[in-house]
């Protein structure tokens, strides 16, 4: 996974984490805009998200900003 998507997932996290405490839940499309204007980056995350770790749509959003802290 490129760096720059890294940073924007554990910004996310973070920012719904200051919001709604540590039991909040997200999808993977929560790091994108509500139109399609990056294809790629989007399928990456979705490829990390979906083929790579088989995670739920939902996942907390603790979890996934230590998988990728963590290098996952």
């Amino acid at each position: 996974m490129r760096d720059s998507l890294r940073a924007k997932i554990i910004a996310v996290c973070d920012k719904k984490i200051e919001q709604k405490g540590d039991n909040v839940g997200l999808s993977f499309y929560a790091f994108f805009a509500n139109k399609n204007d990056d294809s790629e980056l989007l399928m990456e995350a979705a490829t990390w998200w979906i083929l790579t770790h088989k995670l739920d749509h939902f996942e907390k959003a603790v979890k996934i900003k230590d998988m990728v802290k963590n290098g996952q």
